[in-house]
């Protein structure tokens, strides 16, 4: 492996893996150079104030600017000239908090600088770097002592180490990643650079659907990409950093452009949560407050500053972007009309540096990037729905062309089964429940076909890839052909999503249950019966698949090891019932458990496992089943901790940390013999935390406000 790298060091991919290098910046900072030159300088305020982009524009460059919102833009003092131009004070005033000054000391042979404010000096306390994160995606990267300094993750607060004396080495590559994730510091190429390699920060566009309502122009309103690096073991393959609560952009809107501590927590831990689980997911990286920020949500909070990483954060409401279903204007938004360039420009992009589709220069490519979109949506929902994951606001700008779940907000893991369970207490119709997000990943999914349809069905009448102009001189009547011809693809496209998320929900419930052969009929023999009967009797998801880990078919045939076994089942459900209930819950599961047993002995199943099958399929089933699950609970609770004490709050969020990226690890001594008192402070409270928590925490909903 290459030597790891302080921040500012990691190199840029190509100019022509770049987007800001291949799509349509903001026609008012065309280019780098003149971002710097006619915005940072001289109208900084173009970054912060909420605005609609030219039709054409896929991007805005933007710089971060963490600050409390609106900005006490404080006057001149009694010995201070008078102002005679508001809106130059104004520009001023924003500029000399500008992160454009370029740090004096810099890494050596590094195309990138270091630039800093000079009137914008706020405390930046590091919370969390993502080991899995770091591991995975920027594996050469330097966080000197970072670890030293969080301390160690501890649940109880037992055995702190003491931080040791790190090198200055060390300690300078730990303070310029604090510097840069926290949106304090920022890089960019140097002033000389020509504008066709330089590279600086930015934010997209993108419109969507909110709630099934056209909402417009949209966009990264609190999210600025700041860097984008090659993966060290395949340099075709990119990861793009992007902070989130970093300050305004164009597409705020009202918003102040921030995230709180609570929120950002929550992300933080699920993105990695979810990594762990083999479901498609954006990553996070690092967590920092600003805690001497105010934040004003239904309460005053501190800002926080959450890294993210994906290979792109484009979505569906890009597409929308640049063919709504409808224009509109008002105050603060609208929408522009269509840009048909801009579409094609785009879905160039994504074919080739995203989705990497291959397709040969010149061949039709609409169709195949819809089919892809569709494919990789149906696996991710697939994983959801198997894994009792909501995500809750699933708007046509949620949803990710690469398939990955983002922009974690009021998500929650299923605890007692409820299909028709709503995490966001804002959806007050219940449009995002559990039971049916894959429709509502159809319904977005329809919305990437509509947008894409006339340049569809333009290269289907064509036979061939649609060039530049291919819509400048049509007529309204020949645009609205086209979109007919392309929206025809929308009964194929519904099976494919369909399907492929019928064949991975099936892989993943058989992997759950501990089953190799494939058989079609389990879905309506096994997992509907089981689901339904977890619904009835108010299971514990996740506690019940851990537990039918231990299932033996051996059991069926003894009376007293099944009774033992089922009431092992359904202690999680509602307590204080009746020996009529628990008879009726008995009979239940040995009805399903005797159809269990006889699929498992099957010759075709058994002849996929080796002759010690029950142990096998045990070991195999606790690697899918987790014993730790991101309950509502447990996340209250270390943001609790954090928002009480930092240091111990932090050591908290660390090793929950650690148990969500490891989750199927027997924390709390899983199985042991023995009484709970003989165990360890930290095992005692690996145990708690792996539980269901109190019940009035059950089915907890939050709000879309972070």
């Amino acid at each position: 492996m290459s030597a790891r790298l302080p921040l500012s060091a990691l190199p840029l991919p190509a100019p022509s893996q770049l987007l800001i290098h291949r799509l349509t910046p903001d026609t008012r900072a065309p280019s780098v150079s003149a971002f710097r030159s006619d915005v940072l300088s001289n109208s900084p305020s173009l970054q912060r104030r909420a605005r609609l982009l030219a039709a054409q524009s896929h991007f805005s460059f933007v710089n971060p600017f963490p600050f409390p919102f609106p900005y006490d833009i404080e006057p001149p003092g009694p010995d201070d000239s008078p102002v005679t131009d508001k809106n130059a004070y104004v520009e001023t005033w924003l500029a000399a908090r500008e992160a454009i000054h370029e740090r004096s000391s810099q890494c050596p042979n590094a195309v990138l600088r270091i630039h800093d404010p000079k009137l914008r000096e706020t405390p930046r306390v590091l919370l969390g770097v993502a080991e899995t994160a770091l591991r995975d995606c920027l594996p050469n990267l330097d966080v000197g002592d970072t670890f030293s300094v969080l301390g160690e993750p501890s649940l109880s607060g037992e055995s702190a180490n003491e931080n040791g004396s790190a090198s200055p080495e060390a300690v300078s590559a730990r303070e310029q990643l604090v510097d840069i994730l926290s949106g304090y510091s920022v890089l960019s190429t140097p002033e000389s650079s020509d504008d066709s390699i330089a590279f600086a920060p930015w934010s997209l566009r993108y419109s969507g659907h909110q709630f099934g309502t056209w909402a417009g122009q949209l966009g990264d309103g609190r999210a600025i990409s700041i860097l984008v690096t090659p993966h060290p073991s395949d340099p075709t393959q990119t990861i793009e950093l992007q902070l989130k609560g970093a300050g305004r952009t164009p597409f705020s809107r009202t918003a102040d452009g921030l995230a709180v501590v609570r929120s950002s927590i929550r992300e933080y831990l699920c993105s990695e949560a979810m990594h762990a689980l083999r479901i498609p997911t954006t990553r996070a990286l690092s967590l920092i407050s600003l805690p001497s920020l105010p934040v004003q949500r239904e309460r005053t909070e501190s800002a926080c500053v959450l890294t993210r990483l994906a290979p792109s954060f484009i979505r569906i409401g890009n597409f929308e972007a640049m063919n709504g279903p409808a224009n509109m204007f008002f105050f603060g938004g609208g929408q522009q009309e269509a840009d048909w360039e801009g579409l094609r420009v785009l879905g160039e992009w994504v074919v080739e540096n995203v989705l990497g589709l291959g397709v040969k220069v010149g061949e039709p490519w609409g169709r195949e990037l819809v089919l892809e979109v569709a494919r990789r949506n149906g696996r991710m929902v697939a994983g959801w729905q198997a894994y009792g994951f909501m995500h809750g606001v699933l708007n046509t700008d949620n949803v990710s062309i690469l398939g990955l779940t983002i922009d974690y907000g009021p998500y929650a893991f299923m605890d007692v089964f409820d299909s028709f369970h709503v995490c966001n207490h804002s959806d007050e119709t219940g449009r995002y429940a559990y039971k049916y997000q894959p429709n509502m990943i159809i319904y977005a999914l329809r919305a990437l076909l509509s947008s894409l349809s006339p340049l569809i069905g333009a290269e289907i009448e064509s036979g061939h890839a649609v060039k530049p102009g291919w819509a400048t001189t049509k007529s309204k009547e020949d645009l609205e052909a086209w979109r007919k011809i392309g929206m025809k693809l929308k009964d194929e496209m519904e099976r494919v999503a369909q399907e492929e998320t019928a064949v991975e929900y099936g892989r993943l419930m058989r992997l759950r249950l501990g089953l190799r052969f494939v058989d079609v009929r389990d879905e309506t023999t096994l997992f509907s019966p089981l689901l339904d009967m977890m619904e009835g009797q108010r299971l514990d998801f996740h506690g019940t698949f851990r537990t039918l880990c231990a299932f033996r078919p051996g059991m069926s045939r003894d009376e007293e090891a099944l009774d033992v076994f089922v009431r092992r089942l359904v202690e999680f459900s509602e307590p204080g019932e009746g020996a009529r209930e628990w008879e009726r819950k008995r009979m239940e599961w040995r009805k399903w458990l005797d159809v269990y047993a006889a699929r498992i002995g099957r010759e075709e199943e058994r002849a996929l496992w080796t002759s010690e099958v029950d142990e096998e399929r045990e070991r195999a089933m606790r690697g899918v089943n987790p014993r730790f699950v991101l309950r509502q609970w447990v996340l209250e609770e270390v943001i609790k901790k954090v928002e009480e004490d930092v240091h111990r709050g932090r050591r908290m969020l660390g090793k929950v940390m650690q148990m969500a990226t490891k989750p199927f690890e027997k924390w709390g001594a899983e199985g042991a013999v023995g009484a709970v008192e003989e165990l360890g402070e930290e095992e005692k409270e690996e145990r708690r935390f792996c539980g269901v928590g109190e019940r009035r925490m059950l089915g907890f909903q939050c709000s879309c406000s972070s």
